[in-house]
């Protein structure tokens, strides 16, 4: 199995570097498709526009290669659409996105419907709350996809410095994901990022595969886009450095949960004794519990909605 990783490193990792913006634009004038570039946000008015801002002036204006850029704003509560479509990005909001099916807080309930909003052939999901933000995060990404026919999903590589500490993995992909894929699908163990939320894909893998709700999305997909279309279809992308807001302590805890209940559905489609995660907040009486659920909710593929099927004929 480490033969076959380090076989696929040698094919399918790659630097922003290898594909210059002409020879994308090139290759996506050659093959026809579109892309989508979609931003999931929850109360980031502070990067959002700076996000936006970038990808329009670059990638739109001075290279025609994003077709459309979508804000789905998940419900916030401060300036995130105002900003995002003063930038230029359409924005859509989660709940206005197929009502007959009530909307559950979480990203992978957005990037979901961001799929019956948008139109592309190629769709790059890039997490909003991103700082010193290069356009180099969607052209290297998408690069791959419209010049290698036979790729179906290219994740982001980057390092992720942390208190002004270099550093390749984020904590919950270190001491979680990482340890998960290497022991039980070690065909994803040269992915640098698995957790990134930057990536892209063509429609007609990501219409085939379930999302879970919540922070699990990334770890599902890498899996079942693994069974569905192999080792060899899914690539990685340097890109250099990201830099965003970092949570607490606490917070990574519950992601960390929500990951290994993904993890663990697609190990045995089974179901977790308890599916809620307690952790302690010390309080004016000593360390106080706090309970919360886990995600375990998945939607189904996007080809199994009626509403898509209708668009699609349409």
């Amino acid at each position: 199995m480490l033969e076959e990783v380090e076989r696929w490193l040698g094919r399918r990792s790659w630097s922003v570097a290898d594909r210059p913006p002409h020879q994308v634009l090139a290759a996506k004038q050659r093959t026809g498709q579109t892309i989508s570039v979609v931003l999931p946000a929850l109360n980031e008015e502070e990067t959002v526009g700076d996000i936006v801002t970038v990808i329009r002036r670059d990638l739109v204006e001075q290279i025609p290669l994003v077709d459309e850029v979508v804000v789905v704003d998940s419900g916030s509560t401060d300036r995130t659409s105002e900003v995002a479509a003063r930038a230029g990005a359409r924005v859509v909001h989660r709940d206005e996105i197929l009502p007959r099916i009530p909307a559950v807080p979480g990203k992978g309930e957005v990037l979901w419907r961001s799929l019956l909003v948008t139109g592309g052939d190629i769709v790059c999901f890039i997490d909003a709350d991103l700082r010193e933000f290069s356009s180099d995060f969607v052209l290297g990404i998408v690069g791959p996809l419209l010049t290698e026919a036979d790729v179906d999903l290219v994740k982001a590589m980057y390092d992720r410095p942390l208190a002004g500490s270099a550093g390749q993995g984020g904590r919950v992909t270190e001491l979680m994901a990482r340890p998960l894929l290497n022991m039980h699908w070690p065909q994803l163990a040269g992915f640098v990022q698995p957790l990134g939320g930057e990536y892209a894909a063509r429609r007609s893998l990501l219409e085939q595969l379930p999302f879970p709700v919540g922070y699990g999305v990334e770890l599902g997909m890498l899996v079942d886009a693994l069974h569905l279309v192999g080792l060899d279809a899914l690539a990685q992308v340097d890109v250099g450095v990201r830099k965003h807001r970092h949570q607490d302590g606490q917070a990574l805890g519950r992601m960390a949960a929500a990951i290994y209940r993904t993890a663990q559905l697609r190990l045995a489609r089974g179901h977790l004794v308890r599916p809620a995660l307690t952790q302690f907040e010390r309080g004016e009486d000593g360390f106080e519990p706090r309970t919360y659920s886990v995600d375990t909710e998945e939607r189904p593929p996007m080809v199994e909605i009626a509403e898509y099927a209708e668009r699609k004929v349409a």
